[in-house]
Order: C-alpha cells, then structure tokens, then sequence
C-alpha cells in the first residue's frame, strides 16, 4: 500500500539533507515562527514542516498536485485529523505490545506480530470506513488515488483472511510439522503444515474412528527434552514467524507514511486557522516555470509580523515580469526589510505546496533560494563585520546556479558608501548577467542610482512610501532611488517623544 499525498510517485523523505543554508534561511526569514506555527508545540509536525518548507520542489505539476491535496484538507480538516489520528493510534497499539522485545525468540515474534496485526487490522478497518463514507467528498488527484487504493486492497475478504490466519496460528489444537531424516537420523527440511481439522458434529467425533498416531510425554523435570521440542517447534515455525513479521513491519510503515505525509496538511491546517482567526487572507499560488522571471501578487504581507503581533499587517501588490533586478530603497522603517521577508517567506510557502499569504501571488519556481543579510557582530565572528560578509558572500557564490534567488538586505553596508556601492555592484551585475534573480534591500545611493540611471528593461526600482508629514505608511511603491532614507524623522519622532515625557 502506498499513500503518495506529497508526491505522484513516491514517498516523502523526511531523512532527505536539508539545503547547506538552512541556518541563514531560518535566522534571515524568521522561519522559526512559522515553523512552530505550524507544529503547536509537536515536535514531529515540527520536524515535517521545517523538511517540507526547506525542501523546495522544483516543478510546477508537483506543486499544484500538493496544492490540490491541501484544499481538499482545508475543505474537509475533521476528516483529515480524524485520519491522523488513526495513524498515531496504530504506533502506538505497535508500542504496547512490546513489538520486537522478543525479536531473537521465535515464539515471541510470532505471539508481538499476532497482537500486532490483530490491532493493525482493526485501525485499518477504521481506515477503510473513513474511505467508505467520505471519498467522494474529495476532489484532488492524491486523494482519490489514497481512497481507491485503501477500497481496493482493503476488502471484506482481506480482513476475514487475515482473521482466520491469526486465528490458526494461535495453534489452540497444537503444532503439525512435517520433517525428513537427514545425516545421522538428524531432523532436516522442517516444514509447518496446516491441520487439516474436519468439521464434525460433537457426536459425529465421539463415534468417530479415532486416527492412529504415535505420541511420547516428557517428563516435567526433562529440561532438556522440553528444550529439544522447543526447539522442534522453533524450527517449525521460523518461516511463519518471519513472515508475519514482515507483514507487521509492512502495515506499521504504511502508518509511519500516512503520519508523516498528514503531518504537512496537518501543520497547514494549523497555521491556516492561527491567520484566519487574525483575519489575515491566504491563496494558492500560480507558480510558473523558471525561465520565466515574474512576480505579480495582491495584498502580500509578512506572515511571520502577523503571526508575531498577532493583527493585520499592510500588504504590497506587484507587477513585474522579466525583471532579474528588484533594488529597495526608502525611508528608514518603512517596511523594506519585511516587504523583503514577504517575498522570502512566499517563495518557499509556493515551492512546499502551501498556500502564501497574499490575496492573489503568481512567481516563477527558483532553483534556490539564498539570504545575504547584514549581521551584528558577535563573539562568534572571526574576524570584521565586512569580512565576514563577502565570505557569506564567496559560500552563496559556490551554490547559486541559473534561475536562483538572492535577496540582500542592507548587505556590504559595513565599510564606506564608495567602496560598498562598488562590490555590491561588481557582484549583482555578475548574478543578473548569470540569470540570478536579485532582491536588494539598501541605502547606498550611489550603488541603487547607478543602476537606475542604466535604464535596464530586466530592472524594477521600488520605494518604501513616506507622506508629506514624515509618517510611514509601510507600502513599497515604485519609485526612483533617493539621496535620504529620511533618518532625521524617526530622530525628531523619538526626541519629540522625550521631549513631551520631560515636560510631564
């Protein structure tokens, strides 16, 4: 049985190695906050969710096949947690009878895997029901395929059969074994046979000619002829033992998928009602394929700032395609670093398969996404600020390819304006002539002007809109790069502040 409800062909990995950058893309986008929005304090919806989100897919059939799988779990969420539900319930039945305690005895293995599969088959029942009454209630590829599957394989006549296997080798009438003489009359090819137990009346077996057998006791205080039918029975039963073990093993790792594949949809299911309940709308995305360069979105605002402040955040609408150049400029605090988060934090959401929080979002799939952020300096630097920078700078340069994404937030802004403007320039116009999509957030005038006054086609200059008064209204417009970031503002606004607490 397969449950394939990430992907068409195969299961989700949750062992696959996650991006060499994941620390950066966690610190830079606040990934953390999403993450635990999604697992409410489970450590397991927690470690599917930050494999998932990391993991980007990098074709658009796959992303819209998860994308199809997600509305029909927020269509139908009891559902899907009810089926949840029944996969944690199967590991844990697993748990309590001590499955594998015994695994280097024969008869311990054989007595696990009944309890086992006894359990299994009644979890798999409630499975089967669920598929019953609702299949027809979901729309989505994954899920038809999941319900026909489980409809199929899962009949009245699987369950009688495994009933009626569990129930013979309980052995109540004892063992029959068949065996030849080997070498030194010594017992070879041992083989478990079914007794061949004829249905009779009570009186019918009373009456009946009793069968000719030749039978021996064993003393109770004969250890070792009870060891030597013990081992006689072993023999016997090893193969059976085995292979109900195996069967056990095969149903538990069903369970294990289905739990980890829910665990996704799951995680969704949470974060989706956290922003409902702020009000904040969500939409699945139009992902495009990766030549083509293209962001055209509606109302996209940092999910991490609403979940954080737990209220609406001012969203940005966008319409750029070919553009391989977005440079941010503006007033200080006026939302340019989170307009930056936003288009980080949609990017992974749409190539995970999630919906992005947006009222409309459409973006071409990215190769890789890479984070260049200004760092504060700490003991853990080995050396200046600026050098630590262009090393960040050296390890994104080994990794990035045709069709990635970088975004730059106030990047090589720890040496002079001159000197910063001119590698921030020398490196962006190497990535955008390599097809690198480039976010650049900054305040270097002569490095964001520089490239306004080329007048490219595959270039879009934006601005973090300031009114007349010096207030922010925290939208990025588009706009010619300015000679101030309007520091004096947030000066008079603090002094202002102090100013009247004095007077109090």
């Amino acid at each position: 049985m397969k449950v394939f409800l990430m992907f068409k062909d195969r299961d989700f990995d949750l062992q696959k190695k996650l991006p060499s950058n994941e620390q950066s893309l966690v610190q830079d986008l606040e990934l953390n906050t999403l993450l635990k929005a999604m697992a409410l304090d489970d450590d397991f919806l927690l470690r599917v969710a930050k494999e998932a989100v990391l993991s980007s897919l990098s074709d658009v059939e796959t992303i819209l096949y998860r994308q199809d799988v997600l509305k029909d779990c927020l269509k139908n969420s009891s559902i899907v947690r009810e089926m949840y539900n029944i996969s944690l319930e199967s590991i844990e039945d697993e748990k309590k009878t001590y499955f594998g305690f015994f695994n280097q005895y024969l008869v311990g293995i054989l007595d696990s895997s009944i309890k086992v599969m006894g359990l299994l088959a009644e979890t798999l029942k409630k499975l089967k029901k669920i598929a019953d009454k609702h299949s027809d209630e979901f729309d989505s590829e994954g899920f038809k395929r999941f319900f026909d599957m489980l409809k199929k394989e899962l009949s009245d006549e699987y369950f009688k059969s495994i009933e009626d296997h569990l129930n013979e080798l309980e052995f109540r009438n004892g063992i029959l074994i068949s065996a030849e003489l080997g070498k030194g009359n010594k017992g070879t090819n041992y083989v478990l046979r079914k007794p061949n137990h004829e249905k009779k009346s009570w009186i019918g077996r009373m009456f009946s000619k009793k069968e000719q057998a030749y039978t021996f006791s064993i003393s109770d205080r004969d250890e070792n002829g009870a060891k030597a039918l013990s081992e006689l029975k072993d023999r016997g039963i090893n193969s059976v033992a085995n292979a109900l073990a195996q069967s056990a093993n095969h149903i538990l790792n069903f369970f294990n998928i289905l739990r980890t594949e829910l665990a996704f949809y799951i995680g969704a299911l949470n974060l989706h009602e956290q922003l409902a309940k702020i009000g904040e709308p969500v939409s699945f995305s139009t992902p495009l394929e990766k030549g083509d360069h293209m962001h055209s979105f509606k109302g996209l605002y940092d999910l991490c700032l609403a979940l954080t402040m737990n209220q609406k955040i001012v969203g940005n609408d966008l319409n750029a395609y070919g553009k391989d150049l977005f440079v941010i400029t503006g007033a200080n605090q006026g939302g340019k670093s989170t307009f930056l988060r936003s288009i980080g934090l949609s990017q992974l959401m749409m190539q995970c398969g999630m919906f992005v929080p947006a009222k409309s979002f459409s973006a071409n799939i990215c190769n890789g996404l890479f984070t260049h952020y200004k760092r504060e300096e700490d003991m853990t630097m080995s050396s200046g600020k600026f050098d630590e920078e262009l090393n960040r700078m050296s390890d994104i340069v080994d990794k990035v390819n045709v069709n990635s994404m970088v975004l730059f937030n106030e990047s090589f802004a720890a040496t002079n304006e001159r000197e910063g403007s001119e590698i921030a320039r020398q490196i962006v116009s190497a990535l955008i002539e390599s097809r690198v999509e480039v976010f650049f957030v900054t305040h270097m005038y002569e490095f964001a002007h520089g490239f306004y006054e080329k007048k490219m086609n595959n270039a879009i200059f934006l601005r973090a809109q300031r009114q007349d008064d010096g207030s922010r209204t925290f939208k990025i417009v588009e706009g010619e790069p300015l000679q101030t970031s309007y520091g004096k503002d947030i000066y008079d606004k603090i002094f202002e502040k102090a100013s009247l607490s004095s007077k109090r």
